[in-house]
């Protein structure tokens, strides 16, 4: 971090620390929620449906994100996001109602949303473009680092089921409060750029310019929201148990937080689009692997660790490729479709993951996943970024 000054490394961690909470509490509702719902009785295609609620939450913010950043600046946003997300742990427990806890998870997407988006464009935003690939990518260890400690938590479910939910809500209070450390900041604007038209402007000018950076989030978004919120049902369905579930989820999670940084690294001095390509291709590989190895416990768990190792790292490089791509104008706008593509992604993960694990009966949950990866490795692979950069010098 010696690109940093002293004000800009306090910054920079204290936004690490609220991610890596952040992290935690969205990779332990996933997979709690989908358990509590399956030991309830919640058919499999309902419990995925309801975990949509998160990711409608960020979509339907998401319009309105730019512009409140560029009125009100980075700190005010943060503290929002994660006020909104405390107080919606916290009720959980007052009431199980699967319309109920579906409206909180929409309350949760909304306030990760304006959290996560201002966290990220804040980075990019003072990050040196020679290690914008390492700052992200220790964004993205954060992040990793929590939502794979989250579903260690499940567990506790069966002490008290409101426990994990207050836990969570108790350490994200702890972060938030280090927000009130920083100074505001505001990102570059001009008096154009707030209204809805010259919003769709600029979301026209990213696509078209980045378009490619965003299908490694769309990936990882439903990689992820099917992996946390429709896997655990169908794992319990082939008699594993919720621990060793728990723990499965963790070992991608420990496989991904390992390969975090050197991958990101590694992208600043060989390219993003050739890191992109190994991730996505290994994980094509291992996921495969692994469908076929659901009956040897110890051989799945290793191959979770390989697999998480490789695409692990696909939402950090996707918004360092799209950084690359874009003029620093427009990363306001590419950070935010960065996390639509996140949403869509996962929005169609639990509800096509539910859809497949009642319908497709004999055919891996896995071997899903290996395919959604399969097609994005070949449109990146075949997506020619040189001509993608043209718009940003014109």
């Amino acid at each position: 971090m010696a690109d940093f000054s002293p004000k800009e490394r306090r910054r920079f961690w204290i936004l690490v620390i609220i991610v890596g909470i952040s992290g935690f509490s969205q990779g332990m509702l996933l997979p709690l929620i989908a358990i509590i719902f399956e030991q309830d009785g919640v058919s499999s295609s309902l419990n995925g449906l309801t975990a949509t609620g998160l990711y409608i939450g960020i979509l339907a913010i998401s319009p309105f994100m730019e512009p409140q950043l560029r009125r009100f600046g980075y700190k005010p946003i943060i503290l929002a996001g994660g006020g909104l997300v405390i107080l919606s742990l916290f009720l959980f427990p007052l009431w199980k109602s699967v319309l109920f806890w579906f409206l909180l998870r929409i309350l949760i997407g909304i306030g990760d949303n304006m959290l996560h988006f201002s966290t990220q464009t804040w980075i990019t935003s003072f990050s040196p473009q020679q290690s914008l690939g390492r700052n992200i990518a220790v964004y993205g260890l954060a992040f990793g680092v929590g939502f794979g400690v989250g579903p260690l938590f499940v567990p506790l479910v069966e002490i008290f089921e409101g426990l994990p939910f207050i836990i969570s809500g108790l350490l994200c209070l702890a972060a938030w409060s280090f927000v009130f450390m920083l100074g505001n900041d505001f990102p570059e604007s001009s008096s154009e750029e707030i209204t809805v038209l010259g919003i769709f402007k600029r979301s026209k000018a990213a696509l078209a310019v980045a378009w490619v950076a965003f299908l490694p989030p769309l990936g990882y978004g439903f990689l992820e929201a099917s992996l946390n919120a429709s896997y655990p049902v169908y794992a319990l369905r082939q008699s594993l148990d919720v621990s060793f579930v728990s723990i499965l989820l963790f070992t991608f999670s420990a496989g991904a937080i390992i390969t975090q940084l050197p991958l990101g690294t590694l992208s600043d001095r060989i390219g993003r689009k050739r890191v992109l390509l190994l991730a996505l291709g290994g994980g094509t590989l291992f996921f495969s692997a692994a469908g076929f190895a659901e009956q040897q416990p110890w051989l799945l768990l290793v191959l979770f660790a390989i697999a998480g190792m490789f695409v692990g790292s696909t939402f950090s490089l996707g918004i360092s490729y799209m950084s690359d791509l874009t003029p620093k104008k427009l990363l306001p706008t590419g950070n935010l479709l960065c996390g639509v593509a996140f949403s869509v992604g996962s929005l169609l993960g639990p509800f096509i993951g539910g859809l497949f694990i009642q319908y497709a009966e004999g055919v891996s949950f896995l071997l899903m996943i290996a395919g959604m990866l399969a097609v994005i490795f070949l449109l990146v692979l075949s997506t020619d970024t040189q001509r993608a950069e043209l718009p940003a010098s014109e």
